[in-house]
């Protein structure tokens, strides 16, 4: 089968069981121009799956950089309100959103880091009231990555571009069991039922806190919200009750921190692309909930504007588990890309919380979230801490010890 018939399928799976997209139904697609013969697929597989109307958001990362040279901090933080309402009316109509990545790395070094937080910021409080659409599935929503030639040749550096950028697609639809001769919509359903099975453990042993130890220094306390629902796999959405996936692809199991019930220090495993910055080996230390320091061998000023980017941006959002032997991790390929780094490694993520990761969390307010343990940022980002030699231990309210992790795989 040609590469061409594998990305049909490919973009026929992100629209049927990713999004999951229903008949009548509006789509946006959130993409760069680096992907446009994929999306071209994409739109088409959309419709095919029914939808009313297809709307694509293209971005280009070097047009985008040269904004950020030339642009003032005041302009670059100006959202308009026709923007807003834009978002606004997608949201609230019930559109099913698929956002593609496929980056090019380190497109933002040597930008004042300044004028990336001042943007971030500016946006991220502009469109907060419709985050909660995806945080809490209100709707359907699925993130999954296209290939381009500098983000391969980054992955792959003894390649050339043509060859790098053919093994990067053989990895992206491996990793999302896209194979010339199966039927990948029949092997999400059998991975999803191996995450609910995984699942139904972790919601049954209700563990008090995970310890994280390994040699690579870590060695982290994560208290667990009291309540906490363990999720994974698919996702439903809540009043329509339309399963979705939301990443592909996923191996990871997560659910919510304590908010202020974290010690310990954590050492990273894997680098950070955040913000057009790779942020590599680095350390954070936790008392009570908050970040109290943190260095890093290249990029601290990213991971300062990170940890320093609001309040909730110092506390974790996200204690996620992943077994080391998992297919991505055994690939043995760093993708410089959190969708498919976070899910060769356990990690945890500063920012917001999941609300669908405490019972009844969907339908609590702000505060009524922070009471049950929720962490509340304008952001929230994903780092990787796992490693062979990860051991977790689950504790419950009785003080017994459960081996939830013995040498980077589960034993449960």
């Amino acid at each position: 089968m040609s590469l061409e018939n594998k990305l049909r399928k490919y973009a026929h799976l992100l629209a049927s069981t990713g999004a999951n997209v229903q008949k009548d139904q509006n789509v946006v697609i959130r993409t760069s121009v680096e992907s446009v013969e994929f999306v071209r697929m994409l739109v088409s597989a959309c419709y095919e799956s029914g939808a009313k109307q297809v709307y694509v958001d293209w971005s280009d990362p070097y047009i985008t950089r040269t904004h950020f040279e030339n642009v003032s901090e005041e302009v670059l933080s100006d959202v308009k309100d026709y923007y807003v309402a834009e978002q606004k009316d997608r949201y609230e109509s019930g559109s099913c959103f698929i956002s593609l990545t496929s980056p090019i790395p380190e497109i933002m070094k040597g930008i004042d880091s300044k004028k990336i937080t001042a943007r971030n910021i500016a946006y991220s409080k502009a469109t907060k009231d419709f985050r909660k659409y995806t945080a809490a599935n209100l709707t359907q929503w699925c993130v999954a990555a296209v290939s381009n030639p500098v983000w391969a040749q980054k992955v792959f550096p003894e390649l050339d571009a043509q060859s790098a950028n053919e093994k990067l697609w053989d990895a992206i639809l491996t990793t999302c069991h896209v194979q010339e001769d199966n039927d990948p919509i029949a092997a999400w359903k059998k991975h999803n039922e191996d995450f609910a099975r995984r699942i139904e453990i972790l919601n049954n042993f209700n563990f008090k806190e995970l310890h994280f130890t390994n040699s690579k220094g870590t060695d982290l306390h994560v208290c667990l919200a009291p309540n906490h629902i363990w999720e994974g796999g698919y996702c439903t959405t809540q009043k329509t009750d339309i399963i979705f996936n939301a990443n592909m692809p996923t191996e990871e199991i997560f659910t919510m921190p304590y908010r202020n019930h974290v010690n310990g220090k954590v050492v990273t495993t894997k680098p950070l692309d955040f913000s057009g910055n790779l942020i590599e080996e680095f350390t954070l230390e936790f008392k009570d909930g908050r970040v109290v320091n943190y260095s890093a061998t290249t990029a601290e000023d990213a991971l300062k504007e990170l940890v320093e980017f609001d309040e909730g941006s110092h506390y974790i959002g996200e204690v996620a588990l992943v077994p080391f032997h998992s297919p991505i991790s055994e690939m043995n390929v760093l993708f410089y890309n959190t969708l498919f780094d976070e899910n060769a490694s356990c990690h945890l993520a500063l920012g917001s919380a999941y609300p669908t990761t405490v019972k009844n969390g969907e339908n609590m307010s702000k505060e009524e979230l922070l009471e049950a343990g929720a962490n509340d940022s304008l952001l929230h980002v994903d780092f990787m801490f796992g490693s062979a030699d990860m051991n977790v231990k689950g504790i419950k309210f009785d003080g017994t010890e459960v081996d939830v992790f013995i040498n980077g795989d589960f034993v449960i």
